[in-house]
């Protein structure tokens, strides 16, 4: 069905040119020495395509094809030696790069355990916890949003600055009438992601509202919102834990991939070695 569409607009096209429909040889069309076939334009046409847009796609994806041969023949006949030799090498090099990549990526995927045990984790941190340090503010923190008008607002207020876990149950089952909310203030989060969820807090602002251990209300025309900072780390510090653990497992994974590809490259070296497939000439 898909070829058929194709040559329908291949057809269609050469009428409209007054040229032969298909040559004998199946090609579509020629620029030289090079010639494009039906089956190099699989999959361009989706199903379903109007017969004019399906003329349309094909035409232009032909003419792109042809222009394409036309400057690289210009190039190849215009670029003095050496420029042909430096970008033969970049194509040979980008080649052989690409290649090697797709093969060392299949080889990782097979063979690295991306299973990190608490205990790894743990001690990568330890050991290496002086290089990381936030690059902002984090800060732990619980807050809710809703309408000034809230029939419920005292409710929720009193529920909000208690530490029962009662309470704490009967806003989550609520939270569906607020504007916004979070209650986990035992999770880090950095501090541009508290002004976008707190417009009313800025840099400028910032030390005013983002400080351990305070609890607050702020009104706006429309809102009311009910902030309590558990935390605040200061820029520069060594990241908490529980924060970076995720950047610490894919660190730990990249590790084990960069060690099983220099162990790779180091096996296939001397296995080459051993039986005679590679040696340097004194």
């Amino acid at each position: 069905m898909f070829r058929r569409g194709i040559l329908f607009a291949v057809a269609a096209l050469s009428f409209s040119c007054g040229k032969e429909t298909v040559p004998e040889t199946g090609a579509i069309a020629r620029v030289n020495n090079y010639y494009l076939y039906s089956e190099d334009l699989k999959g361009l046409v989706p199903p379903g395509t109007s017969k004019q847009d399906s003329i349309a796609m094909v035409k232009s994806y032909i003419d792109r094809w042809a222009s394409q041969k036309l400057l690289y023949d210009a190039a190849e006949v215009n670029l003095n030696k050496e420029k042909q030799e430096e970008y033969n090498s970049l194509v040979n090099q980008y080649r052989a790069d690409l290649f090697t990549r797709a093969y060392l990526e299949e080889i990782v995927k097979r063979s690295v355990d991306t299973t990190v045990s608490e205990q790894e984790l743990k001690k990568y941190y330890n050991s290496n916890k002086e290089n990381f340090r936030n690059t902002g503010l984090l800060v732990k923190l619980r807050y809710i949003r809703l309408a000034k008008d809230h029939p419920r607002y005292t409710t929720v207020r009193s529920r909000f600055l208690s530490s029962r876990k009662a309470d704490l149950k009967a806003l989550n089952d609520m939270a569906i009438q607020f504007k916004g909310y979070a209650f986990n203030d035992t999770t880090w989060v950095e501090i541009n992601e508290v002004y976008r969820k707190l417009p009313f807090i800025n840099p400028e602002n910032r030390d005013r509202y983002i400080s351990s251990g305070i609890s607050y209300q702020h009104t706006d025309s429309l809102d009311v919102y009910l902030v309590k900072v558990s935390k605040v780390l200061d820029k520069n510090q060594v990241s908490p834990y529980e924060y970076i653990k995720p950047t610490l497992a894919q660190l730990i994974i990249n590790n084990r991939k960069l060690e099983l590809i220099k162990k790779f490259e180091k096996e296939i070296t001397d296995d080459a070695i051993k039986n005679d497939k590679y040696e340097v000439y004194k």
